[in-house]
């Protein structure tokens, strides 16, 4: 397999296009067509990653945190994102990242972090705003089934479980071919009635030239009349952070011990106790001071996240519990989460789960 095959698969679970825009995700060193040997997945990109992917025949590692985030003017070896990328070039090593294109998955990191703490049924706690279009077009009547169902193969009509969504409508178009044109129906010079359905479907925005391309192949016009819209509809599928609920309520200190355990938190800062049940959850791997509002108003009782600033602990306002439980410790497992689908994925390959321990801060 190269390495575009591997990551057409990741971006099954995680495409690109739903990463944020100040982001750096795809494939960071090395080239697509390069066959891979076998894959090293991490969180972070070090140098003794590198040398671990070395000692163990790997040439593609699969990477959280992306090594590459602001551009690079030199690689001379001065710092420890050059040396990464020098190593890695000199031993024909590809890197790939996903970060915040994992973060907005529905089965990505947060979802990881509920099943760990055994948060039931999670839902997006911040849906990606645009992330949802429709396109309407017009269809002679014979021709609707055929156009449908290329739309449907296209990734058209996808809603959260369900497929091959539509909505139609028949009516009269009309039009007039002039000089130069081919009409598939009608004479040129003569205006043409033609019974239609007005078809409507929507699609998430990362397949457009998909479904277009779908559209243009099936229909039979020679020009297509369609307009694409973007809504405002929120997207449960796609987004930042995960609410659920515990199976059991528990005591505000009871599930924060149980957080540390399960998530092999050395501390956790938390903000004031307010003695009541925990059971409604909210998450949010890595730094998400950004989603207190959020949690607050999808009425969580505690707030899990990581990499607060002291004045933020405040904007809990005794509404619920803020824990930072630490930015390496609300991610960790997020690579034990790529091995197992990729495992799945492609079962008779070489993937290994990397153990070089990349948290860069210690605890006394």
């Amino acid at each position: 397999m190269t390495v575009k095959d591997i990551t057409k698969i990741l971006e099954e679970l995680a495409p690109l296009a739903h990463a944020e825009e100040f982001d750096n995700v795809g494939l960071l060193v090395g080239n697509h067509t390069m066959d891979v040997s076998g894959i090293l997945v991490t969180l972070d990109t070090l140098e003794s990653v590198v040398d671990e992917a070395i000692a163990k025949k790997c040439n593609l590692i699969v990477s959280f945190h992306p090594i590459v985030f602001k551009g690079l003017k030199k690689i001379t070896g001065s710092n420890y994102v050059e040396r990464v990328v020098i190593k890695a070039i000199a031993n024909n090593i590809a890197i790939y990242s996903m970060h915040t294109a994992l973060d907005n998955s529905n089965m990505g990191v947060n979802a990881k972090i509920c099943e760990v703490l055994g948060i039931q049924n999670p839902k997006i706690l911040i849906p990606k705003k645009g992330t949802i279009k429709k396109l309407t077009t017009y269809v002679p009547l014979e021709n609707v089934e055929t156009v449908k169902s290329a739309l449907f193969a296209a990734g058209g009509g996808a809603i959260g479980k369900y497929s091959n969504c539509s909505f139609s409508l028949e009516g009269l178009g009309s039009f007039k071919a002039e000089e130069g044109t081919n009409p598939t129906l009608g004479k040129i010079g003569e205006t043409h009635l033609e019974k239609e359905a007005q078809i409507n479907m929507i699609f998430s925005f990362e397949r457009e030239k998909a479904v277009l391309n779908a559209l243009f192949e099936a229909h039979p016009y020679e020009e297509v009349a369609y307009e694409i819209t973007t809504l405002n509809n929120a997207n449960q599928d796609i987004g930042m952070g995960m609410v659920g609920t515990l199976e059991h309520e528990m005591d505000e200190l009871t599930f924060l011990n149980e957080i540390k355990k399960r998530m092999n938190a050395s501390v956790i800062r938390h903000s004031q106790l307010l003695n009541k049940k925990v059971k409604r959850v909210a998450v949010l791997g890595g730094s998400g001071a950004f989603a207190i509002t959020a949690a607050k108003r999808a009425n969580a009782d505690i707030f899990i996240t990581a990499d607060l600033k002291y004045h933020q602990f405040y904007e809990a306002e005794q509404q619920l519990v803020i824990a930072d439980i630490g930015h390496f410790e609300t991610e960790q497992f997020t690579k034990d989460l790529l091995v197992d689908y990729l495992i799945k994925k492609i079962p008779n390959f070489a993937i290994s789960l990397s153990e070089s321990i990349t948290n860069p801060i210690k605890y006394l």
